[in-house]
């Protein structure tokens, strides 16, 4: 990928990837980490014979293994996500925001990305997929779980209150 490719693919997915790792991680300096890792390993891969959608669900890929690893390395070492400012959602007032916000971080990781990819980015199914390194059939179903239980859990919310 010569320099002014790889600058205009940056414009077109350096946000969106930023979106969709911080709403994932919940954490702005590993967001910025995993963002610089993601396009650094895309400059080093050979993308030959790829579209920018392929290069993009190939990057959204890098990027959710980069966050896969982070997540087992912090297991191994028993340290827990930190807790910072997220990125409203937009769409909805303040209140409504911090419900949802809350309920998002009560949904594991894969959950999360799930929700994000779809509902947030508008990736289809098969992108999901390939992103995530899940069958396209299972997309369906694990989404369906997703929303059913974010659902519950603002229901549970909303009762409490």
């Amino acid at each position: 990928m010569d320099e002014l490719t790889f600058e205009i693919f940056y414009r077109k997915t350096a946000r969106q990837l930023w979106l969709y790792v911080h709403r994932v991680s919940l954490d702005p300096a590993l967001t910025d980490d995993i963002l610089q890792e993601a396009y650094f390993r895309l400059l080093r891969a050979p993308l030959k014979s790829m579209d920018d959608a392929q290069t993009r669900s190939y990057l959204y890929r890098i990027a959710t293994n980069l966050l896969k690893d982070h997540w087992r390395k912090q297991k191994r070492e028993q340290k827990t996500l930190a807790e910072n400012d997220r990125q409203a959602f937009v769409t909805v007032d303040h209140a409504q925001r911090q419900d949802i916000e809350a309920a998002f971080e009560k949904l594991n990781q894969n959950e999360r990305s799930l929700l994000w990819l779809a509902y947030v980015e508008g990736i289809l199914h098969r992108e999901i997929a390939q992103i995530l390194n899940l069958s396209e059939r299972s997309i369906r179903v694990l989404l369906f779980r997703a929303r059913r239980k974010m659902a519950g859990i603002l229901r549970k919310e909303d009762r409490d209150t």
